[in-house]
């Protein structure tokens, strides 16, 4: 798959919140109509000075997977906070390169508009993809919330600075929820109702699940 290019990414920190800043100003949380045939999961890993980054594409409604396509890179940005995005889309573009199947939506494993300047991996990403994208994260990296009640499907919002940006989704009973947020070009709703279709017997959606297992064996 082809991208679009949209910044180097050589450049310092304090350009790189600038380009940040530009971009949260053209992101559009628009409600996605149809239903999803093909989505991708992406998960990125490091180890030492080298990145994997794993497309896992699937079957919406089947919940098969059809295709696992990755690309590993040498990695030269160190792990800035905030701007995570900048050391780990070079690798998954590089990977988006050689993915043969086009997807309607991307998934990733991490923060899309939870994010300080509302940009996060899945949020970013998605101006050189020009797809749908959405974060599912592990862990809440900004905002507050109240906690969802404990059965499966029970959610609340995100907040920071009184303005919605996430979804604290419970996947499984009683077990730590998934924060969930649109990146680009689909909507709260959709975010929720996408994710938790792939919320099977496990707390990770499989869409990014099975992303972060093809990590696993191919590491």
């Amino acid at each position: 798959m082809k991208y679009k290019f949209v910044h180097s990414f050589d450049m310092s920190p304090k350009e790189m919140i600038k380009i940040q800043k530009q971009l949260a100003k053209e992101v559009k949380l628009s409600h996605f109509s149809d239903v999803p045939n093909l989505v991708s999961g992406v998960d990125l890993s490091f180890q030492e000075d080298e990145g994997l980054a794993v497309i896992v594409t699937m079957d919406f409604k089947k919940l098969s997977v059809i295709d696992v396509t990755y690309a590993v890179d040498k990695v030269t940005l160190p792990y800035i906070p905030g701007l995570l995005a900048f050391r780990e889309l070079p690798i998954f573009l590089k990977a988006w390169e050689e993915l043969e199947i086009e997807p309607d939506i991307v998934f990733f494993d991490g923060q899309g508009y939870a994010h300080p300047r509302r940009m996060g991996i899945a949020t970013h990403a998605s101006f050189f993809i020009e797809k749908p994208t959405i974060g599912i994260a592990k862990s809440k990296l900004i905002g507050k919330y109240e906690e969802p009640g404990k059965k499966k499907g029970e959610f609340t919002f995100l907040y920071h600075k009184d303005e919605k940006i996430g979804i604290v989704l419970r996947t499984r009973d009683n077990v730590k929820p998934v924060f969930v947020s649109p990146g680009n070009l689909v909507d709260f709703d959709n975010a929720l109702d996408f994710t938790y279709h792939f919320a099977t017997k496990y707390k990770i959606p499989e869409i990014t699940r099975k992303a972060h297992l093809y990590t696993k064996s191919l590491k």
